[in-house]
Formats: structure tokens, C-alpha cells, sequence
């Protein structure tokens, strides 16, 4: 059992590589890499390091869900969890080698499913419909809401010592609220935690603390770009860019542990939150090694970006990330950028702002790859069995 264990943390280890060196560390930055804001190997540097963080801090509950969500009545064995891994793992490389951003959601959910129903699990159909309405709407929400961002930044009648602050105050407020196991004891976000020291207690205190935040935020950003537009909105850009990495450590670390998950109960002096370091410390080296490609492909192949274009695609990106980690659900973040990317570009410059070509083949290789992953991972299971 423990060569086992052994052999699957090893298929772990390189699908948390593949992840870093694809989706979490490629598409975080690749807004402001576009935008000319930071240069592609100083962003693959931070990417790492804030992915991580996200992996560690929030990187419980789509862990749990990859692990034993997906399939009723049956937990993976050993060889279903290596078999996942290396599904996933290998065709996330095909997409980096390519150039293209296979979702890596699509592909373990797909041999996960897979794997499950050829050992006689049950589908979980209630996941399945929570997990299809937010693969299904994120297209739509991401880039509606990039289009909306991007049709109001470049307006003469909306100044942007407005407009950006704006926007800071509403990430400040949705920063306030993210959930983090440290904070378990205070009610698990920084709001609760800063609520317990005001003089009035409930849900008023809690709004109270997240308004204070957004504020703060709000002023900040707005007494930067007041005083220096072009370098306010940089440093903007910028710290979207972190959060989003953050929240991508957080989303994309499931994916490559979550699987790991069951076979813990077989060996309990192996704890979740150690699974979780070595899940973040993969996608850290990724991030360093691997992702500069796909950073480059996604930053200057999709849409032509500036500074509040990406704005516009960073903002719904880090919101639909943290909605994902809140309800647990394994969401891709080739699929949030690209979308966001697009609605932003076809904001500025409709559809010469975009790459069709490029687009539909992504399009279809995220179609293809779920479909793929999920008869790969019950054909061999079926093979495994004989």
C-alpha cells in the first residue's frame, strides 16, 4: 500500500507540475504580461509563489470534492487514482506542448467519472448539474462582465479616478469575505474576524467590515491613479493579476490531489494539509519551469490587450474563481481567462480584437479533451479489470 501511495503522489507531484506550468501559472498574469505590465519570466516567478499560497490556504474543498464528490457508492483505488492522474496529466502536456490551454478541470473530471462508473459507482447527479450550470455560464458571466468593464473605461463621461476605484472597492469587499482554514476559529474570513472586534455583533458587523475594506481599497487605488494614471493602473493590473493567482492555487490544486484524498484513510499519519503542500510546491515548479510558454501563447494570441482591457478580464476572473472554491466545484481557468479575454477584446475592437481561429480551436479542444479523458479513464479500468 505505501509503494502505492507512493507511485500516486508521484503521478500527483507531475499532473501539480502540468497545472503549474499550464492553466494556474500561465493564465493568472497573461492579461498583464499582454498589457505590457510585467515581463513573462517575473511573472511566472510571482504566479508560483502566490499559487502555492492559494494551494495551502484554500485548497481544501475542491480537494474534498475531486476526491469523493464525483462518483457515489465507491472510493478510488490506488491504480483508479494513478490512472486519473496520468490521464490528466498527459493530455494537460499535449495542450502545453501545443500551445494550447487544455482545461484542466474538463480532463480530471472526465477520468475521474470515468474511472468511477467502470468500477459500478453511481453518477453524482446533483455535482454533475452544480458543476455543468458553472462550466455552462462562465463563458457567459466572465466575458459579459469583462464586455461591461471594458465598454466603460475608455468613456470620457466615466473618469477613471471613478470608475477604477470602483472596481478596487468591490475586489476589497470580495477579499474580505474569502475563506481560509487559518481563520477557522473566527469565523473563517477576514470580515467575521475583523466583526468580532466592533461593538455591534450579526451580519451588520460583518457588511460593516466588508464596506470597510472595499473602501479602504477604493482609496487607495484612487489616490494612485490620481496621481499617476498610467502607473496607478499598472499596479492595479498587477495586484488583480495576484489575486487571480492566488485564487488559481486555490481552484487548480484540487485537481491534482483531490484524487489522493480517499486513499488517506488507509493511511492516516499522512495528513490533508501535508497532500496539499506537496500539491502546492508542484505547481510552484511548474509555474517556474513551464508556464513562460503558455503565458506568451494566451497574452498575445487571443485578444490585443492594454492595461484596461485586462483590468476588464482580471476582475470576473478573480470573482467566478473564489464562487468556484466557495461551492467546491473543480472549475478551469483557461476557460474563466479566455473568456473574459475575449468579451473584453470584443468590447474595444469587436471581432478583430479576438482570434476566431484560435479561439474555436480552443473551444474544441476543452469539448474533446472532457469527452477524451472520460472514455480513457473507463476503457482502462475495464482493461485493469480483465
Amino acid at each position: 500500500m505505501i509503494l502505492l501511495f507512493a507511485a500516486a503522489a508521484i503521478a500527483s507531484l507531475f499532473m501539480a507540475w502540468v497545472i503549474g506550468a499550464g492553466s494556474s501559472g500561465a493564465t493568472p498574469f497573461a492579461p498583464a504580461v499582454g498589457a505590457n505590465a510585467i515581463p513573462t519570466m517575473r511573472a511566472a516567478f510571482f504566479v508560483g509563489i502566490l499559487g502555492f499560497a492559494g494551494a495551502v490556504t484554500q485548497g481544501g474543498s475542491v480537494s474534498e470534492a475531486v476526491g469523493s464528490g464525483l462518483v457515489d457508492g465507491i472510493s478510488l483505488p490506488v491504480s483508479g487514482v494513478i490512472v486519473v492522474l496520468l490521464i490528466g496529466a498527459g493530455l494537460m502536456a499535449i495542450g502545453i506542448y501545443t500551445g494550447y490551454p487544455i482545461a484542466t478541470a474538463f480532463t480530471v473530471t472526465g477520468s475521474v467519472v470515468g474511472v468511477g462508473l467502470a468500477l459500478g459507482g453511481d453518477p453524482a447527479w446533483g455535482k454533475y448539474a452544480e458543476i455543468g450550470a458553472v462550466w455552462v455560464l462562465t463563458p457567459f458571466v466572465g466575458g459579459g462582465i469583462a464586455y461591461g468593464i471594458a465598454s466603460v473605461l475608455p468613456r470620457p463621461d466615466v473618469p477613471e479616478d471613478v470608475s477604477v476605484p470602483l472596481l478596487a472597492g468591490i475586489v476589497g469587499a470580495v477579499v474580505a469575505n474569502l475563506e481560509f482554514a487559518f481563520l477557522a476559529s473566527v469565523g473563517g474570513t477576514l470580515a467575521t474576524g475583523g466583526a468580532t472586534v466592533i461593538p455591534f455583533d450579526g451580519t451588520a458587523a460583518t457588511v460593516a467590515v466588508s464596506l470597510g475594506f472595499g473602501a479602504v481599497a477604493a482609496a487607495v487605488v484612487r489616490w494612485d491613479v490620481g496621481r499617476d494614471e498610467a502607473g496607478g493602473l499598472r499596479r492595479f493590473l498587477l495586484s488583480l493579476g495576484a489575486l487571480v493567482a492566488f485564487s488559481a492555487g486555490a481552484s487548480q490544486v484540487g485537481l491534482a490531489v483531490g484524487p489522493l484524498f480517499p486513499l488517506l484513510e488507509e493511511l492516516p499519519t499522512v495528513s490533508p494539509i501535508a497532500v496539499l503542500l506537496g500539491g502546492g510546491v508542484g505547481i510552484l515548479v511548474g509555474s517556474w519551469t513551464g508556464a513562460p510558454r503558455m503565458i506568451k501563447s494566451i497574452s498575445q494570441e487571443y485578444a490585443s490587450l492594454g492595461p484596461r482591457r485586462s483590468i476588464a478580464t482580471l476582475v470576473p476572473s478573480f470573482l467566478i474563481a473564489q464562487s468556484a472554491v466557495l461551492l467546491g466545484v473543480p472549475v478551469s481557468f483557461n476557460e474563466i481567462i479566455v473568456s473574459a479575454i475575449v468579451g473584453s477584446g470584443a468590447a474595444v475592437a469587436g471581432g478583430a480584437g479576438v482570434s476566431p481561429r484560435k479561439l474555436g480551436l480552443t473551444v474544441a479542444a476543452w469539448v474533446g479533451s472532457f469527452i477524451l479523458a472520460f472514455g480513457l479513464g473507463y476503457g482502462s479500468m475495464l482493461l485493469l479489470d480483465l
